[in-house]
């Protein structure tokens, strides 16, 4: 008999929704595991300055459990923290969480029917007998294992000489140090994401100095924020309707600019246009100067990259103690930066805004090796990145992978989240229901699965667009972009309704 009936890795938004399916359906053997010292996922770990949500908060949450008091139509990171907080004290899953516990790999244990787990840390004992000493090489047994990793949790750092001898303070954005004061100091920011729109307007306020270097412009079209006041705090408190309508208002437009004109490209080709065009005249209000709108101007579609909002990203670089370089970097050296043209700035601080690494050192964020010896990783690589539904992969026995490929349904992350909450709550209910022990997507349902995404990719702006400089996370390694599901969010909603559930094998 395993040690526990359910394993969750990962302690952020998407673990705590796993749970509370779990826990609906009568599962209280709960162990949920997380790495750093606190529930949050990204909303803990990252807290840079300008840290904020770049969706709406009344659509960034659960849908059944809306927060009407949120302080800001885009929540701060703050604000995220403490809804985490909320969410896991409402629904009883603090008890269930071990902080500080690094999660090694796991291996399925065909004689047995379970899973193995390693696991290190100063907590590792935690995750299975509280009589175990700690340390790394620790084991438990589970009957089933749920990965809740998240997509972006593992930083990119550049591959760019000299980076680890620079003589000043370096820090990555998603290793913030509060510590670190950046007033008067002479600051080179690397990078310009999502991440790095919302830091570098921060960053521009204390500097004395600021120079961004980017390589690939991002799309950014106006953002519609505003602190939310507490009238309109208190009827959405008092009447729900209304927040969940302001919900439905606000999807419906994330929807059409964002999802449809990226995924639907081929039958909604003008969606995206709208959507660049809105961009550049969002930046053509903002920046006067023709050469800096042409360096901030993508060349590639709307879309092949992750697009974002901002009002005061555009107009920082208009400062005059603020540089734009384009020109690629060739070195770091111990005081500064020197670009391929042999120019040289002097830094005291650099920051490193380069994003996350997806498909070196994630899919999956652990060691995962299923029936047969069959290993997650290499199978992804060598095979195609592939999950039924998103969710499940064959010869994977009692496993779920809630950051898998095709897995993204929608622009926030918790429509995600709760299609595939209901995955779940189908799969375990039907393996209540029939006294199985034991639930395995088939070959042949995966198959047909994958080839359906495949043809609807044909139809996207990965395909069809211009994508070819927009250096983006969505692709892999291989070339593919494999996160997204290449469907509307309806469609998404009403799959996981409809799947057979006969295509899992239930023994």
């Amino acid at each position: 008999m395993a040690d526990r009936e359910v394993t969750i890795v990962g302690a952020g938004f998407g673990g705590m929704g796993a749970a509370i399916s779990l826990k609906k359906l009568g599962y209280d053997d709960l162990l949920i595991l997380e790495r750093e010292d606190d529930l949050g996922g990204t909303w803990h770990v990252n807290h840079y300055p300008g840290l904020a949500v770049d969706i709406a908060s009344v659509t960034y949450s659960y849908s059944f459990e809306p927060n009407p008091h949120w302080q800001h139509w885009f929540a701060r990171g703050a604000e995220l923290k403490q809804y985490a907080e909320h969410v896991a004290d409402t629904y009883d899953l603090r008890r269930h969480m071990r902080f500080a516990v690094s999660v090694e790999g796991a291996r399925w244990d065909e004689d047995e029917q379970h899973w193995v787990v390693s696991v290190g840390g100063r907590a590792a004992s935690a995750a299975s007998d509280q009589s175990r000493p700690p340390g790394v090489g620790t084991t438990f047994t589970t009957r089933f294992l749920l990965t809740a990793t998240g997509f972006l949790s593992q930083p990119r750092l550049p591959r760019i000489e000299g980076v680890h001898q620079f003589a000043g303070e370096v820090v990555h954005t998603a290793k913030w140090d509060d510590s670190t004061s950046l007033e008067g100091k002479r600051v080179a920011v690397i990078g310009t994401g999502a991440t790095a729109v919302q830091l570098i307007p921060e960053i521009a306020d204390v500097a004395s100095a600021l120079t961004v270097y980017q390589r690939t412009p991002i799309w950014v079209t106006p953002k519609t924020d505003f602190r939310i006041p507490r009238w309109l705090q208190r009827l959405f408190a008092v009447q729900p309707w209304t927040q969940r309508l302001a919900r439905r208002a606000n999807s419906a437009w994330l929807e059409g600019l964002m999802v449809t004109a990226v995924l639907h490209y081929r039958q909604a080709r003008f969606f995206n246009q709208a959507a660049a065009r809105l961009s550049k005249r969002h930046l053509a209000k903002q920046v006067a100067d023709p050469e800096l709108r042409r360096k901030l101007t993508p060349d590639y579609s709307f879309g092949c990259k992750r697009p974002t909002f901002s009002n005061d990203y555009f107009p920082t670089f208009t400062r005059p103690h603020v540089t734009l370089e384009t020109t690629p970097i060739d070195r770091i050296t111990p005081t500064g930066i020197v670009t391929t043209d042999g120019q040289e700035t002097t830094v005291d601080t650099l920051v490193l805004a380069t994003g996350f690494n997806l498909w070196d050192a994630n899919f999956p964020a652990i060691e995962v090796i299923g029936r047969e010896g069959r290993n997650l990783g290499k199978w992804w690589r060598e095979q195609g990145y592939q999950a039924y539904e998103g969710v499940s992969v064959p010869q994977f026995p009692n496993f779920i992978t809630l950051s898998s490929p095709y897995s993204y349904s929608g622009l926030s992350y918790f429509m995600t989240i709760e299609v595939q909450m209901r995955h779940l709550e189908r799969v375990f209910g039907s393996l209540a229901s029939s006294g199985a022990r034991t639930f395995e997507i088939s070959e042949r349902a995966n198959d047909e699965f994958l080839a359906r995404m495949l043809a609807r990719m044909d139809d996207t702006v990965f395909t069809l667009g211009s994508c070819a400089t927009s250096r983006s996370y969505y692709y892999t390694n291989e070339g593919d972009a494999v996160i997204l599901r290449p469907t509307s969010s309806r469609s998404a909603r009403k799959a996981v309704e409809s799947f057979p559930i006969t295509d899992y094998e239930l023994a």
